[in-house]
């Protein structure tokens, strides 16, 4: 769809910082580079060290201040595991990324609750259809209670 494709890790880092910008937010990166550093290796063989391309393997672990409390850990399979005030979002194409995190702080993204069956999802709507959700299993933030419809 409209998603810019962010080739490596360092790409969607440097689109997450735009938007930490954007919305003034204050931003920490970790970096691990290395097969010894990252913490899985799926698509290659137990000993390799290099990626396809000849890259070390990078997976960056982003930390975005202000409410709510985003986290975001960029693998180097092409996708993100994302969190947004303790409720995990896991395998988000990494190219996904920095529609989610607009999502999260224009304002799109909000709590829905369910009677039957009980329960309370937090939605991030993309751009395109794209829908991501995700029961929350601990109470409320101050921020979801915000978001709340």
């Amino acid at each position: 769809m409209g998603h810019p494709h962010l080739p490596t890790t360092e790409a969607a880092v440097t689109a997450i910082r735009e938007i930490a910008g954007e919305y003034h937010l204050e931003l920490t990166v970790t970096d691990d580079i290395g097969a010894d550093q990252t913490s899985r290796r799926t698509s290659s063989g137990a000993f390799t060290v290099l990626d396809a391309d000849g890259s070390l393997p990078h997976e960056a672990f982003v930390e975005l201040g202000g409410s709510p409390a985003v986290s975001v850990q960029i693998f180097p399979e092409d996708d993100a595991r994302i969190t947004v005030d303790s409720v995990t979002f896991a395998d988000v194409p990494r190219d996904s990324v920095p529609a989610f995190l607009r999502s999260v702080y224009g304002g799109l993204a909000h709590v829905k609750g369910r009677t039957f069956p009980p329960g309370q999802w937090l939605v991030v709507p993309l751009p395109g259809d794209e829908t991501y959700k995700e029961l929350i299993f601990r109470g409320l933030s101050p921020w979801m209670a915000r978001t709340f419809r």
